[in-house]
């Protein structure tokens, strides 16, 4: 009992510290437990091929087998599913094919959880009539299917394309007697809304509430971007209203939907009573919630209201991240407010902030736009890291500019580091030098960026 015991103490430590993902310091323990005579078991091992195989690779999971057979311990199904899920993760199909056989092989017997697996890892490739045979494969092997496989059959159904059939199986497993859970409930409110059927998604929703569910944050947020994505902005904000008054809880995504979807058709007095409701009723935002309402106010240019609720989110003793001030800066600088742009940038350094990519793109870009392009160019050459956007950009706005030659120049620095600019640019260039009087300079860098296009494949 006391061996037991241990043993069972060991597999809690083992689990926790893979959970915290420390593979280390686990093998540590169980070197630790081995030396103290406390054993470790099919568990154990179990628990390290699953840690493996999430956070290392299948070869490393797959390398606990050996170290299995050597302390005298037969893998089971359990090790096996670990092994199957890690190689489905990577959509290596072929080996999780390999190792159901092998586990066959050993005499182990497939459970449900190990047709589970190789179910989803077919819809996963985008091959539901192998994943259709695996699930009749259940059921003629005389297992019994759980929640989970019905599950895994209907959302796979839904993503390959075949939300109707999934419904039809619905309603087939009702008839059976088949009580859904609330996350099947949602699989089909996802399916119906992604293939506009809203009218059928609605239906469910008022299904879910009679079977007795409470619909979540992932149901109503689901049909309210649907309604909103097909543009039918009162009837979304119709079951908003609906919902609250059936005594509904939203979570802070909910609203940022509504809120996102009233600043895209420009009513922002509304968005802004919503943003009020939220911060009255105590819903937790996120930075990453208020980024995204940030950006909408910034892309509909209310960058007034964008940086009130920049100080709304500093006042909640939310962090602003690199994300929230490159927002604020493409928006400062598509407003052509450059000099504010310029200033945010260079506040974004002062607090310790590493300037990203797309806030130096976009300020180059901007300062192009106002004739700014000798500034352009000094942000282009502090730049240790750019893109193609950049190189576009530049090579666009030089071209405006009648700078043919200082194009061709970037054109061909772009290229030569391996990556690509648009073929606008490029046209835009050697029509450039074409027709400013440099028609041999047009016909050598054509040449030359076939060179270098050949040199990067």
């Amino acid at each position: 009992m006391v061996g037991r015991l241990s043993t069972r103490l060991l597999n809690v430590c083992i689990a926790s510290l893979c959970k915290a993902h420390n593979l280390e310091k686990a093998e540590l323990v169980i070197i630790d437990g081995i030396r103290l005579g406390v054993l470790p078991d099919v568990v154990t091992y179990n628990t390290l091929i699953d840690a493996y195989c999430r956070f290392v690779g299948i070869e490393a999971g797959y390398s606990v087998i050996h170290r299995m057979g050597e302390a005298g311990i037969t893998p089971d199904v359990v090790s096996y599913n670990s092994l199957i899920a890690g190689a489905t993760r990577n959509c290596q199909i072929n080996r999780s094919l390999d190792l159901f056989d092998e586990m066959i092989q050993r005499g182990l017997t497939p459970d449900v959880w190990s047709y589970n697996i190789l179910m989803h890892s077919f819809f996963k490739l985008g091959k539901p009539d192998k994943a259709n045979r695996i699930f009749w494969d259940i059921i003629l092997a005389k297992h019994s299917p759980s929640a989970a496989t019905f599950n895994i059959m209907m959302n796979g159904l839904c993503k390959n394309g075949y939300t109707k059939n999934a419904f039809m199986l619905f309603r087939n497993l009702q008839h059976q007697g088949f009580v859904p859970e609330l996350v099947t409930y949602n699989i089909l409110v996802n399916g119906l809304c992604n293939i506009g059927r809203l009218a059928s998604a609605r239906r469910i929703l008022k299904e879910i509430v009679e079977s007795g569910h409470i619909p979540n944050a992932i149901t109503y947020t689901t049909v309210l971007k649907c309604f909103f994505r097909k543009r039918k902005f009162e009837e979304g904000l119709e079951l908003l209203s609906e919902m609250k008054s059936d005594g509904y809880t939203f979570d802070g995504f909910a609203y940022c939907t509504v809120i996102a979807a009233l600043i895209k058709i420009g009513k922002v007095k509304e968005a802004t009573e919503y943003m009020v409701d939220v911060m009255n009723i105590g819903t937790k935002i996120d930075i990453v919630s208020y980024n995204t309402l940030i950006n909408m106010y910034c892309k509909d240019g209310k960058l007034e209201e964008a940086f009130k609720l920049l100080d709304e989110a500093e006042k909640q003793g939310l962090e602003c991240d690199k994300y929230t001030h490159t927002i604020i800066i493409d928006g400062l600088c598509k407003a052509g407010n450059i000099e504010g742009a310029a200033q945010h940038l260079k506040y974004m350094n002062m607090i310790g902030l590493d300037s990203d990519l797309v806030a130096r793109n976009s300020l180059v870009d901007g300062l192009c736009k106002v004739g700014q392009i000798d500034n352009a160019m000094k942000v282009y050459k502090s730049m240790g890291v750019r893109d193609s956007f950049t190189y576009s950009s530049l090579v666009h706005n030089l071209c405006r500019d009648g700078r043919y030659r200082y194009a061709a120049k970037i054109l061909l620095s772009c290229l030569r580091s391996g990556l690509k600019i648009l073929k606008s640019a490029q046209r835009a260039v050697l029509l450039g030098l074409r027709y400013s009087g440099f028609p041999k300079e047009a016909k050598k860098l054509k040449s030359k960026i076939r060179i270098a296009r050949m040199l990067s494949y």
